[in-house]
């Protein structure tokens, strides 16, 4: 739009208006109405060669700011966590975090830069005087504002430029998968680890008490003990995550009070495994009664029947204990005949 464009009546007064604003203070109005400046029109203006390099730069800025996401990503894939470099005059930092942060910063950057000149070489930066009026729209000044709307999009040249308007759309769509790719780092994901423990084909039950391997004879009949995996060591960084699935009760019972048939082909001698986790909420059962052959959780009372396949009984668990399938090895030590056949432990979304 251009000043001669500009309706009579929003141009500055000659010698005053509502207001009192004139075009030179006086006593009684102090306050001058210099008007608008002339407009100068830019190189681009009026040259479409000037305005084609500043619509490359643009869509350069805004192609930089796309290689720059590529490069967050592949960054954040490729460069190890614990990898160090030397950044003058920072010193040593992480080399991880220095790439992220220069990549999006860059990205981000770029998209910020481009916007900011295109605004100030291709959009129209003509001033327009508006006089102030009632907040109340009414429909004359509606069709204004959409008539304004459709000039501005015209004006900022985006339905002309098509290479401007791709790239930008194409780095605004791209920023925001760095944080799609940042989302990996609430947690590892589990994969099958929640259906899977040290258990395996082989291994030992050892006495948590004595860390000794058990043999049968070390279980009398009514009695409870606590056993681990033969290897498990208490100092390894990952005894607890281990041991909070792998830990089991070994009771043993005359094979005759046993009801449950699997149970029963699962045990040895009447000597049976349970998984010592509670499928409510994880606590660790450690209450048993040896005439019920019950097995108690001190944290909300959830009870099994450990002689009738570890069925809940009573309380808020939702499954019956899984069973570990045992037997006895040439040296005369009780171990396991393969992993627990499903998930221990408290239910989860992907159980099945």
């Amino acid at each position: 739009m251009s000043s001669q464009e500009i309706p009579e009546e929003n141009l500055p007064a000659e010698q005053g208006d509502a207001h009192g604003a004139v075009k030179v203070a006086d006593e009684k109005n102090p306050f001058a109405d210099p008007g608008l400046p002339p407009h100068e029109h830019r190189i681009q203006d009026i040259d479409e060669r000037a305005a084609k390099r500043s619509e490359r730069t643009v869509a350069l800025l805004f192609t930089v700011s796309m290689l720059s996401t590529i490069a967050f990503i592949a960054a954040y894939v490729a460069i190890p966590v614990d990898k160090a470099i030397y950044v003058w005059p920072i010193g040593h930092i992480s080399a991880l975090n220095f790439a992220l942060g220069m990549t999006l910063g860059l990205a981000l950057f770029c998209i910020g830069a481009g916007a900011v000149h295109w605004a100030r070489t291709l959009m129209s930066d003509v001033e327009i005087a508006d006089e102030r009026h009632p907040i109340e729209a009414s429909p004359e000044v509606r069709a204004q504002v959409h008539a304004d709307f459709k000039q501005g999009a015209a004006e900022s040249v985006i339905g002309r430029r098509k290479l401007i308007r791709h790239t930008m759309l194409g780095a605004l769509a791209m920023v925001p998968l760095a944080g799609v790719v940042l989302l990996r780092d609430l947690g590892p994901l589990p994969g099958t680890s929640l259906r899977h423990t040290t258990w395996a084909k082989g291994k030992k039950l050892v006495n948590m008490n004595t860390m000794e391997p058990l043999r049968p004879s070390d279980v009398a009949v009514g009695s409870l003990t606590f056993a681990m995996p033969d290897g498990l060591n208490e100092h390894d960084h990952d005894f607890q995550k281990n041991i909070a699935k792998d830990a089991l009760m070994i009771i043993r019972l005359q094979p005759g009070d046993i009801k449950d048939k699997r149970e029963l082909e699962w045990s040895h001698e009447g000597i049976v495994a349970y998984s010592k986790i509670c499928t409510h909420v994880g606590c660790p059962i450690s209450l048993y009664e040896q005439q019920t052959h019950h097995a108690l959780c001190p944290c909300h009372q959830s009870t099994f029947d450990l002689a009738d396949g570890g069925r809940v009984i009573f309380g808020p668990a939702g499954h019956a204990l899984p069973q570990l399938r045992i037997t006895v090895g040439e040296d005369g030590y009780l171990e396991a005949v393969s992993d627990f056949e499903e998930p221990v432990g408290p239910a989860f979304w992907e159980r099945g």
